[in-house]
């Protein structure tokens, strides 16, 4: 009898045992889902009734939401009911308002940028001017959020915005109209060098594609045999549209993307759906490490479908598809749902967000566990890390000291103070910020006390308390005076170190001022090598060409392309 009872209880056991290790069942899941739900919330209340200080309940559920949703990845975030204004405004461009970009300097909002022909242009603003009121509204104490949500409104309504201009005692006031602003997505599109048009495209909003197929069409108008299409810093936006702009180049019914993710009847497969504009214009696409997510497809599809030449730097590495789930109480749940695939096969996000680090951190997937794919010709590209372009050119990593004149805004309000006493400037073309100029923008920058680079002086003193600590001062003290004189800040050598650079910062600024967005980027072209490599290119056929082939295979007797070896094989072995 005793062991026929420990054979049912070892049967018991084994029987519980295997249904514990048995993957949990979708009731199960749920009732997992229902109680920390339950606890969650018994928890607030709790510390909403008993908690020493009274809380703010709708920061401690934000931060909750906030920190919860950090664990996955950077793409899905919880959207506020304030905030669904913003993300309309970033998938359609569109918004109410008077058409500037406003930051926070020195304590106060300033106008940064006001766009041309829209209603802070016309009214007078300008670069720089302080916002102290709006209307009747003291505007010394706003954030930049707060003074945003001041500016929009109905269209056509009128405010009166009373600025401070620097350089001026008596405060300036503008009425301003507001209007139905839409940002245009293509900063600057023209003919250059002779024959080869030219477009920088900004974001994926909607009708982005449109307005690339309208600059096409017309540099196609004005005499362009070639084109080059510049995504560098467009973060992209809309799928449909990166669709959009690809079919204007290749064939109706060519497959551009596909996302695969949970919901298996969620997947899908996006083709091009129209005749093309031009299948054979000679193409170049210029990527930098800020090209991300639609303009990764872009570039990415043109590459797998040997349509175009990829010049620049790695791009991002945004592979990751979100949707926007709508939440009680008008705000919303933007979530990743998929992860895409391009043409060839390959996938091009970047970080593994699923495996993270020990601490928390996470990494770029290594080029080492990375899979070859080919583009429609043979060429090798490979998933796991952005679009690396047929020809890389990588970006020169600028002086600490450019940087921290940007950040600061010594340079921006260097310009503005510069075009103070400058009505009007001679076109792009012929504009030249002299070394003369230079020489005063130095001065500027010492009457300022200007300071930057902290890091390195204290990492320095770090090391001198670790050397005296361990006894290494005495036999290595020239080596480090060595190091000292080279890495402590020096604000006369880095000027001069650095002059080239910062003079083409300073410059582009300036330009902005009276020639708006479209001058700054033909200013920019100037100095620009990512530029200057796609003209080599699109003006050197052959080497246009030979970019889109598979590299040759090297024989001890000779060279032999890929496709010349796939045909003598054919003529050697013909099945009769």
């Amino acid at each position: 009898m005793k062991k026929h009872f420990l054979i049912v209880l070892s049967t018991i056991i084994c029987l519980s045992t295997l249904a514990t290790a048995q993957k949990p069942t979708t009731k199960d899941r749920h009732f997992e889902i229902n109680k920390n739900i339950d606890i969650l919330t018994t928890i607030i209340k709790e510390i909403d009734l008993f908690y020493v200080d009274s809380i703010d309940v709708d920061k401690v559920v934000n931060r909750t939401i906030n920190s919860m949703l950090a664990q996955l990845d950077p793409y899905t975030v919880h959207i506020s009911e304030e905030e669904m204004g913003d993300l309309k405004f970033m998938t359609t461009g569109e918004y109410a308002g008077i058409g500037s970009i406003i930051s926070y300097q020195d304590s106060n909002v300033v106008i940064n940028e006001p766009y041309r022909n829209l209603p802070a242009d016309k009214s007078g603003l300008k670069a720089g001017d302080i916002i102290l009121k709006i209307d009747d509204k003291d505007a010394t104490n706003l954030n930049v959020q707060e003074v945003s949500n001041l500016l929009k409104g109905k269209p056509g309504t009128t405010l009166a915005i009373t600025v401070k201009r620097p350089g001026e005692k008596k405060e300036r006031v503008f009425k301003v109209v507001r209007e139905k602003i839409a940002i245009h997505p293509i900063s600057y599109a023209a003919i250059v060098d002779n024959n080869i048009g030219y477009i920088h495209f900004d974001t994926f909003t909607e009708d982005g594609a449109q307005e690339v197929k309208n600059s096409v069409l017309s540099l196609k108008e004005q005499g362009a045999q070639s084109l080059i299409l510049d995504l560098r810093g467009n973060g992209g936006g809309i799928l449909e549209e990166a669709v959009r702009i690809v079919n204007l180049f290749v064939p109706k019914g060519q497959e551009v993307v596909s996302t695969k993710g949970k919901i298996k009847q969620w997947d899908r497969v996006v083709s091009t759906t129209e005749q093309p504009i031009d299948s054979i214009i000679p193409l170049v696409v210029l990527i930098d490490n800020t090209s991300a997510s639609a303009s990764e497809i872009v570039a990415g599809t043109l590459q797998d479908l040997d349509r175009a030449v990829v010049v620049g730097d790695r791009s991002f590495g945004k592979g990751l598809v979100q949707t926007v789930r709508e939440l009680p109480f008008g705000s919303s749940l933007k979530v990743t749902t998929s992860k895409y695939y391009i043409p060839s096969g390959r996938g091009i996000q970047a970080m593994d967000y699923t495996h993270r680090n020990p601490d928390g951190s996470v990494g770029r997937i290594p080029d080492s566990l990375t899979t070859v794919f080919h583009t429609r010709n043979g060429r090798e590209v490979r998933d796991g890390g952005g679009i690396t372009p047929d020809i890389t050119i990588e970006e020169a990593r600028p002086g600490t000291i450019s940087f921290y004149l940007m950040t600061e805004n010594v340079i921006f309000n260097y310009a503005t103070q510069w075009a103070q006493n400058q009505k009007s400037i001679p076109s792009v073309e012929d504009f030249t910020y002299t070394d003369e100029e230079y020489e005063g923008f130095k001065e500027y920058v010492k009457s300022i006390d200007f300071e930057y680079d902290r890091i390195s002086e204290k990492t320095l003193k770090s090391l001198s308390e670790v050397m005296e600590f361990e006894g290494y001062m005495d036999t290595a003290a020239e080596e480090f005076k060595a190091l000292e004189d080279k890495l402590v800040p020096n604000l006369d050598r880095d000027l001069e170190t650095f002059k080239d650079e910062i003079k083409s910062l300073i410059s582009r600024e300036i330009v902005k001022r009276y020639h708006y967005k479209e001058g700054a980027m033909q200013e920019m072209l100037k100095t620009d090598k990512v530029f200057d490599k796609a003209l080599e290119v699109l003006n050197n056929e052959e080497l246009y060409k030979k970019t889109l082939q598979p590299p040759v295979v090297e024989e001890e007797e000779g060279t032999l392309e890929i496709q010349e070896l796939k045909e003598r094989v054919k003529e050697e072995y013909v099945v009769e």
